[in-house]
């Protein structure tokens, strides 16, 4: 089967449409991933989306004006990937505006804009869309809903295997090995905290709108790391949270930014960079560590996907801090790091089609396993 899968995430540069097959098992599928399309926002719709996303009210009729822009930018991406209209089905993330995890009085939440009729009426296909709802109405995060397809995708290998994926968060998959006394382990992941959320939003301040990131990490490159203050950013209450747990732009933000910035003091602009992406590594490599203290989990290989492995300088402080593991980009065994996530969004809408779960427990917290999505058909 042909499944189209759109996917913009906490960086809202775009969006990312990938043309799939898939067949066989769900679990193990055999998949073909025939193309691959970017199509960046427009920067006027990116600047609006990133300050709805840090808490920045708007009125009713913007938010509305906004959902439709949003929809006709993810069906510009869906033409470029499949221009001849070959896929039956379409999965789509949409935007994350704001994300809630559960608590201890609330439930979770999740807002991710889109106008799925508008959509499927758009591209005159079926589409599947709000993924993450039934995981939270069962009492789960809703997020990181990627694990479960990774391990779909890449499967296991001769040892634990770790996927990163290094979007505007920092998200990690765990999968266990193929054989041996931890084979039966579940797949399990969380969100890290902070990927390219502040190193971005750092740029494009130090550079008066001019920079959207750090390209190849020349900036980072030219600074000097503050590891004590690193350390303390370490202490801070997300990063203490034991899995399940996840996170956004509503927590690593223009704010957050700011009070780091200001904690650092009347430093170098390259220090403030240096010292950003020093912690984006920090975060993975201390959740790496008390997962080797907690469940005994050593990782043979960490697989590193999103736009944050086009940065040789967090790849290098990723190799650096995370003590002699072999870090290298998804692309070394097949997988486009850039197209990764969209994949995952078609094989969720495939998931759905075949009435296959796509949460898992162990990563959400819900309290079952679920067929997420809802389809919706072409009026």
């Amino acid at each position: 089967m042909l499944c189209l899968g759109l996917m913009s995430g906490t960086s809202a540069d775009g969006v990312d449409a990938v043309l799939a097959r898939f067949q066989g098992a769900p679990d193990r599928p055999e998949w073909q991933l025939l193309s691959h399309h970017h199509s960046p926002y427009p920067a006027a719709l990116r600047d609006e989306l990133v300050r709805i996303g840090q808490g920045e009210p708007r009125p009713a009729a913007a938010l509305l004006d906004l959902a439709e822009a949003v929809t006709e930018h993810q069906a510009l991406a869906a033409r470029g990937a499949d221009p001849d209209q070959r896929a039956s089905l379409i999965g789509c993330h949409g935007q994350t505006l704001w994300h809630r995890p559960p608590s201890s009085t609330r439930r979770g939440a999740s807002w991710q804009l889109l106008q799925a009729p508008l959509l499927a009426r758009l591209l005159v296909r079926p589409v599947v869309h709000d993924f993450r709802a039934a995981d939270l109405a069962l009492g789960g995060q809703g997020a990181p809903l990627v694990p479960r397809a990774d391990a779909a995708l890449i499967g296991p290998g001769d040892g634990w295997r770790g996927v990163l994926n290094l979007g505007g968060i920092a998200n990690l998959t765990l999968i266990p090995p193929r054989s041996g006394p931890q084979r039966r382990e579940p797949v399990f992941g969380w969100d890290c905290g902070p990927a390219n959320s502040l190193i971005d939003l750092a740029m494009e301040q130090f550079s008066d709108g001019q920079q959207l990131f750090d390209r190849d990490g020349a900036m980072a490159a030219a600074g000097r790391c503050d590891n004590d203050v690193i350390q303390r950013w370490l202490q801070e209450p997300y990063f203490q949270l034991s899995p399940p747990k996840s996170t956004g732009r509503e927590c690593f933000g223009q704010e957050d930014l700011r009070r780091r910035l200001h904690e650092l003091g009347a430093v170098p602009t390259v220090d403030a960079v240096a010292t950003l992406t020093g912690f984006t590594a920090a975060v993975v490599a201390q959740d790496l560590d008390r997962l080797r203290a907690d469940r005994n989990v050593h990782l043979l290989e960490l697989l590193v996907a999103g736009g944050g492995c086009r940065n040789p300088v967090l790849m290098k402080e990723l190799q650096r801090r995370c003590r002699g593991l072999a870090v290298r980009a998804s692309d070394q065994i097949g997988l486009a790091a850039e197209a990764r996530e969209a994949l995952v969004f078609a094989l969720l809408a495939w998931w759905h089609h075949r009435g296959h779960p796509g949460n898992a427990p162990a990563i959400t917290g819900a309290t079952r396993e679920a067929c997420l999505g809802v389809r919706v058909a072409p009026a």
